[in-house]
């Protein structure tokens, strides 16, 4: 796994060379359909990947866990399909990188967790894992994976779960918060401002308030780190923060796309991509 990971590191950060954001001006692809691994993909576009990649290319991958509550963002499927075809149809496009155009849901229990270098979690305040999928976590990271992990808000949400996975994982290591001047945040596209982004509908419906945050205890954003004890960066925890909406919604809403999927949202999900892969 580890010299895997890394050889596909070296590859990736070759590939990743970016293009400017700023010159996308047509809304977006999507509309796919849920909820399994099995969904249209709406008017996002299909693409072909040279034979000499196909095994060598990246591919967004999500996990599927169990939840205390079946309802959208507070469950595996949150922001899916969408976020997940256009941030892949965004990396096709928008950088030199090989990526798959369909995109997986696996389980932390599957043998083919280790073949995928970069995983996402999203709507994670009601996740249950068992005692191997906690095991299973933290042999991947140890080994070298990357965990993102998106869209959950409030203190109580973070509670829950740095008590039911971070400290089930790695009890007694504890999250780093990533400073303004962090890497991460100036790689490939340079941020003035650890973003905050709201849901598609949050941020329509305040958009003359100035107001991001979905609840009051959550207007600062939050991103943590978990460091092996190398000082690799094995996860990314982005607390009250919504990366994966602003992917999945790029086309809903005008003022959307302007104000967080183009500025926000996609560089930082591209930066995060890229440092993990490079780091």
């Amino acid at each position: 796994m580890k010299s895997r990971t890394r050889t596909r590191r070296r590859q990736y950060w070759l590939l990743l060379l970016c293009a400017c954001l700023a010159t996308v001006v047509v809304l977006a692809q999507s509309r796919g359909r849920r909820r399994g691994p099995v969904y249209e993909r709406g008017n996002v576009p299909q693409w072909q990947l040279e034979p000499e990649f196909a095994r060598d290319s990246f591919t967004f991958a999500r996990i599927k866990y169990r939840s205390t509550v079946d309802r959208s963002s507070y469950a595996w499927w949150t922001d899916y399909p969408d976020a997940d075809l256009n941030f892949s149809w965004r990396l096709h496009q928008l950088t030199a990188m090989r990526v798959q155009p369909d995109p997986k849901v696996i389980e932390l229990t599957d043998k083919e967790l280790f073949d995928y270098p970069f995983i996402f979690m999203s709507g994670v305040p009601a996740i249950v894992l068992s005692e191997e999928e906690v095991d299973a976590l933290r042999r991947y990271l140890l080994s070298g994976g990357f965990l993102m992990v998106d869209d959950f808000w409030g203190e109580e949400d973070w509670e829950y779960f740095s008590r039911e996975v971070i400290r089930r994982v790695f009890p007694g290591r504890e999250p780093e918060e990533l400073p303004p001047e962090h890497p991460i945040f100036h790689c490939v596209f340079d941020l003035k401002e650890k973003p905050q982004i709201p849901n598609v509908y949050f941020a329509t419906r305040y958009r003359e308030t100035g107001i991001t945050w979905e609840k009051p205890d959550a207007k600062e954003p939050h991103y943590r780190a978990l460091y092996d004890d190398k000082r690799r960066m094995m996860a990314l925890i982005c607390h009250n923060t919504d990366l994966g909406d602003g992917w999945e919604e790029e086309a809903t809403d005008p003022y959307y796309f302007v104000t967080f999927s183009e500025p926000k949202a996609y560089p930082l999900g591209i930066n995060i991509l890229f440092y993990a892969m490079t780091h």
